[in-house]
């Protein structure tokens, strides 16, 4: 709305930049125009504001379609007036000029106007065409409500007009909307019915991969400690062989060297017992040479010899006694031999 201040008997109004103001006085205009600015003295003064930005009105009426059900419209109307000056002549916009605001509603007669006329078009359209039809055709309807307005001639001589229209929805009552969801809500059922159907087949068969791979799994699993044993096996066998082959390696080489040591001991045995032998020999043959040359050597030269070698195998003698008997044996002997040898 204008703002209004007051100084003493005068009034100054300013004027916003989407309102048009009117000044009249005494039947002549003495000031209009979009965001205009004046004093005036409010007895004699007649000020007339109208908007000329865009307005909104929302409009929500039922219909009655071919089949008899009951519909409700929801749409919206946008509408400015295009010619305030003749808007200002054909309805109330005047304002208090000491407060500025406006004496009636005369917007509210805009809005009458248009949802009447908004509102008939849009019955008739619904009255021919079934539910169905009628809930399938919002741009129909709109375009029939569009061009209702858009050619009306009151509309023209109020100074208003039709910026758009819009139908936002059709809507049955809530029962008739359930029940025509229905085939839709069951269709759409099925098919998540299909979808789960599908995916728990999915789900089967990957579980079913799943437990084939872990099958496969267990069964290269199995083949491989199967590789594993006997390769283990092969490798015990092959070890006992080495140990075995290395044992009687062992074996053969302490025989031979067995063999070898009674070889070498038997050559020993050999070399010593022909060392003996050959001791044995030369004793012998010295003992017999000595005894060849003992044989034509007088016994009492041999009793002397045997005495001399006896005396040396006698251990030390200190005192020696020497009785008559054995005087007497001695001289007898060697009296007895000399006259032996004298024969």
């Amino acid at each position: 709305m204008a703002d209004i201040t007051s100084r003493l008997f005068l009034r100054h109004l300013r004027g916003a930049p989407t309102a048009y103001v009117r000044h009249v006085v005494r039947g002549r205009v003495r000031h209009e125009g979009v965001g205009t600015s004046f004093w005036y003295r409010p007895l004699h003064a007649v000020l007339s504001e109208v908007p000329v930005d865009d307005r909104e009105l929302p409009l929500l009426f039922h219909a009655r379609t071919a089949d008899f059900a009951d519909v409700t419209v929801q749409a919206t109307v946008t509408y400015r007036m295009s010619e305030p000056a003749l808007a200002a002549t054909r309805l109330d916009f005047s304002i208090d000029p000491l407060r500025g605001g406006w004496r009636g509603q005369p917007l509210d007669q805009v809005a009458t106007l248009l949802a009447e006329l908004a509102q008939q078009p849009a019955l008739d359209l619904l009255a021919r065409v079934s539910l169905t039809e009628a809930l399938a055709g919002i741009a129909t309807v709109r375009e029939a409500v569009a061009s209702a307005l858009a050619g009306d001639q009151r509309l023209a001589e109020i100074g208003a007009s039709v910026v758009s229209s819009r139908v936002v929805a059709i809507r049955p009552e809530p029962e008739v909307e359930r029940a025509l969801q229905t085939p839709t809500r069951e269709a759409v059922q099925q098919e998540a019915d299909r979808a789960s159907y599908a995916r728990r087949a999915v789900a089967v068969e990957q579980e079913r991969a799943i437990a084939e791979n872990e099958l496969q799994n267990k069964i290269e699993l199995a083949r491989r400690e199967q590789q594993l044993v006997e390769q283990r096996g092969a490798n015990d066998r092959r070890t006992a062989e080495l140990e075995a082959a290395a044992k009687l390696v062992t074996s053969q080489g302490q025989t031979d060297r067995a063999r070898l040591a009674a070889e070498s001991e038997r050559a020993r045995e050999q070399a010593r017992a022909d060392g003996v032998r050959a001791v044995g020999l030369a004793s012998a043959e010295a003992e017999a040479a000595r005894l060849a040359a003992y044989r034509d050597v007088p016994e009492s030269v041999l009793y002397a010899l045997a005495l001399e070698k006896l005396a040396g195998q006698l251990p030390q003698i200190g005192e020696l006694t020497i009785t008559p008997d054995v005087i007497t044996k001695l001289v007898g002997r060697f009296a007895s031999g000399n006259g032996d040898g004298a024969r």
